[in-house]
């Protein structure tokens, strides 16, 4: 049985890894703030830990004894202040590493973003080079992992990590209950007709891939794209989503020019009258529907011989069951 850390364990994506661990029979350690919300893991078999990832003297007690760690915690948002970013995703992450590196733990698994690779091309891959202008969570990602890669020459623990493309499934209430929402309440629309490529992942494809990183040795000093492998535009996504919904799909798209220049008005409105609130719409947001997203799980195939446990109809049926109980 092996004894393993999971960083935000309390999150959507870090619940559903908590819990494929507890379901396999490993002694599963969370480490969460005190003010956390644990409704999302209350019924696992879990042993808590309170601490801080910008804290590092928090991190000793939690890291004893420990064999593996999955460090998915993080500030993840397309908006905000750089230097929040920069505390909990790089230097947070470098925390992390460091007192696991100290405490003896065999394998870090860093939880990472295809964000940083950004906006306009297809079939991209793990070599692609970073984009020049990141958004700060992006960026931050990206610091974080280059820093792990100079850190894997120094230390005997090994290192993986995976990037997610757009994660979704139950439990999201991130992304796609929102989207859901907006498709019911015909506050909907597409940009350029939802033409460009995107690179969805259920949430359970990506804790199958993340379970390889944890556990496969050859693993160990690589990164691996986590996306479902589709070839597939946004348009296609939206069909498949209304159909599961059984609703028709609102026809409604907007030019990429006319969306970019309303999200950075939007955007910089909320910076200079300092709204704290999440704005509506963001230049990311517009780039991630109105330009190619798309990526290559070759390197995967090419390891494990992957391929996606549940297609896109299953996991958007899956989705929607959640969705509708979710409300009543």
């Amino acid at each position: 049985m092996n004894k393993i850390l999971v960083t935000g364990g309390n999150g959507f994506i870090g619940s559903h890894i908590c819990k494929r661990l507890a379901d396999e029979g490993n002694e599963v350690n969370v480490l969460v703030r005190e003010t956390s919300d644990l409704s999302l893991i209350k019924n696992i078999d879990l042993k808590f830990h309170y601490g801080d990832i910008t804290q590092p003297k928090t991190l000793i007690e939690p890291l004893k004894n420990i064999d593996k760690v999955i460090h998915v915690a993080g500030l993840a948002a397309d908006w905000g202040p750089y230097y929040l970013f920069e505390k909990i995703n790089f230097f947070g992450t470098q925390n992390v590493a460091m007192a696991a590196d100290k405490a003896g733990v065999k394998r870090f698994v860093h939880i990472s973003t295809v964000a940083f690779h950004g906006f306009g091309k297809q079939n991209m891959t793990e070599d692609s080079p970073p984009a020049k202008k990141l958004i700060p969570y992006a960026k931050t990602k990206y610091l974080a992992e280059k820093w792990l890669w100079n850190f894997d020459k120094e230390t005997n623990m090994e290192i993986s990590t995976v990037r997610p493309g757009n994660v979704f499934g139950i439990n999201d209430h991130t992304f796609i209950s929102k989207y859901i929402d907006a498709l019911l309440k015909g506050k909907f629309a597409e940009i350029n007709h939802g033409k460009s490529k995107t690179c969805p992942v259920y949430v359970d494809n990506l804790v199958n891939i993340i379970m390889l990183a944890l556990n496969e040795t050859k693993a160990a000093g690589n990164a691996y794209l986590a996306t479902d492998g589709l070839d597939i535009t946004w348009h296609e996504f939206n069909t498949a989503l209304a159909n599961a919904l059984n609703i028709p799909l609102p026809r409604t798209s907007i030019p990429y020019p006319v969306a970019m220049t309303a999200a950075s008005i939007y955007y910089k409105a909320h910076q200079l009258l300092h709204i704290k609130s999440e704005p509506f719409l963001t230049p990311y947001r517009v780039n991630n529907g109105g330009k190619d997203y798309h990526f290559s799980i070759e390197k995967l195939k090419k390891h494990f011989n992957y391929s996606p446990e549940t297609n896109l109809k299953n996991a958007l049926n899956k989705t929607v069951k959640w969705y509708k109980n979710s409300i009543l």
